[in-house]
């Protein structure tokens, strides 16, 4: 089922004054109304039940902006988006001219990494593919963008999205500066192709499949002299130049996107456009949109942080307990290695799984205070020592060789990963509900009214009520942090430059 349609001044307007008790902006100079916090589908998928309620719950109860890409779960986040939007219209419980649709295009992973390969072998390659690692190549050409936007719009199940990025474009930057191309001619090259793109958008706006196009880069608040910055007032002169050529001289180039939270300060602070003024200011003089990503996932000195609370551990440990629940572990997967290994009738490859697999201890000697961040450490526990452990343990118990000694090998086993994730999980908690509560302290030290119930809300508080911030993209998969941010949009806040409030937080952080 295709949607037709698009968002609307008049539908914007409506849906906020259906949710008069929630926070809106403006979409720069657009007419559309937005929510002041936006649904970001980052790590949102169609196989995940839980990421559809959570979006329906966010859609009926006052989010109206949905931000997405095609690189996003290799196309299943705007698969997920699209259905759920499907049945909420269908039931009769949101109009499309309601909410406003975001999209990007630009990288090549996955399922477009393999079509680019395909139509490369065909004789018929994406132009200019900027070859940036091993399975990730980057495209901003017509070409690629035309191919994009077709795919998107098919799994949104949409005729028209309301606003298309190129996402993360800065990469060509990387690549130029990785392979010695001189600066000044990488930049030229640069806007080139950004305004060859944008000339492909501004087709696309007239055409009625999108109808504002725009930027989403890490590098906007860089530094000028960065060799990844991306000049918003090259891009915004680029994009005008276009307006002025258009037969209905109407601006298609309306939003950007942009890194901006407690501890990456640069869009507020980092005065890298003419006349010494910060990217924000700078979209602000011009009603550019400004989309506000990574606003509780902050990277600074090449580690994330995430901020959000975190309850201390109920058994704090220390290193020394860590390092003898860790030693213990590897003396049990040592003799299994040298004990029960041999003894066990599979083939190769199992056997060599299960070597790798019952080596929680050894992956985590004299590495387990390197993961640097309590969510990292979850992560890694999550995603590959657990699942692990559990695969191997769940093969030995139902093997024909199991014995009383192997058994009890098991059970002791279990024991002890049990005791060392617990150790390794309560050492990085304490360190995160620590280094939380210093962070929210300061935050609201910069700016009293900052302060909120938890650190999540502290630091969307301090987006939203900064002048020139139109949304904030928050990664809501599941409905308890959708109540979070809904609880923060019913908090009056009053809207300035909160310029002095920022550059404390560059100093203090």
């Amino acid at each position: 089922m295709i949607i037709s349609g698009r968002a609307t001044a008049e539908g914007t307007r409506h849906y906020s004054q259906r949710h008069a008790e929630m926070a809106f902006n403006l979409l720069g100079d657009t007419g559309l109304v937005v929510s002041q916090a936006g649904f970001g589908g980052y790590r949102v998928t169609d196989e995940n039940e839980a990421h559809r309620e959570a979006l329906a719950a966010a859609l009926r109860q006052g989010v109206n902006l949905i931000d997405t890409s095609s690189n996003y779960g290799d196309g299943r986040s705007e698969k997920r988006i699209g259905q759920t939007i499907a049945k909420l219209v269908g039931q009769g419980e949101l109009n499309r001219e309601e909410i406003v649709v975001v999209s990007k295009a630009g990288y090549l992973q996955g399922e477009n990494y393999l079509l680019a390969a395909q139509r490369k072998r065909d004789g018929n390659p994406f132009p200019n593919i900027v070859k940036y690692a091993q399975g990730l190549d980057h495209c901003i050409h017509p070409e690629f963008l035309e191919d994009q936007l077709t795919r998107s719009l098919e799994r949104l199940n949409l005729d028209c999205i309301d606003v298309y990025l190129l996402h993360n474009p800065e990469y060509y930057l990387s690549w130029a500066d990785r392979v010695g191309i001189p600066l000044a001619e990488a930049r030229r090259e640069y806007y080139r192709r950004i305004e060859m793109a944008f000339a492909y958008l501004e087709e696309e706006a007239a055409r009625g499949r999108i109808q504002f196009y725009g930027i989403s880069s890490n590098t906007f608040p860089a530094p000028a002299a960065d060799p990844k910055f991306t000049s918003l007032a090259k891009v915004w002169e680029i994009g005008h130049g276009l307006t002025r050529m258009n037969a209905d001289k109407k601006d298609h180039f309306r939003v950007i996107q942009l890194p901006l939270n407690l501890l990456e300060t640069g869009a507020a602070t980092e005065r890298n456009q003419p006349n010494g003024r910060t990217t924000l200011a700078f979209a602000r003089e011009k009603q550019v949109a400004v989309l506000i990503n990574r606003p509780l996932n902050a990277i600074k000195n090449d580690a994330l942080t995430r901020l959000a609370d975190v309850l201390p551990p109920s058994y704090p440990t220390n290193p020394g307990e860590v390092s003898t629940a860790v030693d213990s572990c590897r003396q049990l997967e040592e003799q299994f290695h040298t004990e029960f290994l041999p003894r066990i009738k599979t083939d190769a490859e199992t056997r060599k799984d299960l070597q790798a697999y019952l080596a929680v201890g050894a992956a985590l000697y004299g590495r387990w205070a390197s993961f640097g961040a309590y969510h990292n450490w979850r992560d890694v526990q999550a995603r590959f020592l657990l699942p692990r452990a559990q695969n191997a343990i769940h093969f030995l118990a139902n093997s024909p060789e199991i014995g009383p000694d192997l058994t009890e090998w098991v059970n002791r086993y279990v024991d002890a990963v049990n005791e060392v994730l617990a150790a390794v999980s309560a050492f990085y908690q304490e360190q995160a509900a620590g280094r939380a509560q210093k962070l929210k302290e300061t935050a609201v030290r910069a700016n009293p009214a900052w302060q909120a119930d938890t650190l999540s809300q502290t630091a969307v508080r301090a987006l939203r009520s900064t002048a020139g911030v139109t949304s904030v993209l928050v990664g809501m998969r599941r409905q308890r942090y959708v109540n979070d941010i809904l609880a923060e949009l019913k908090r009056p806040v009053t809207i300035s430059e909160q310029e002095k409030a920022w550059e404390s937080l560059k100093r203090e952080t």
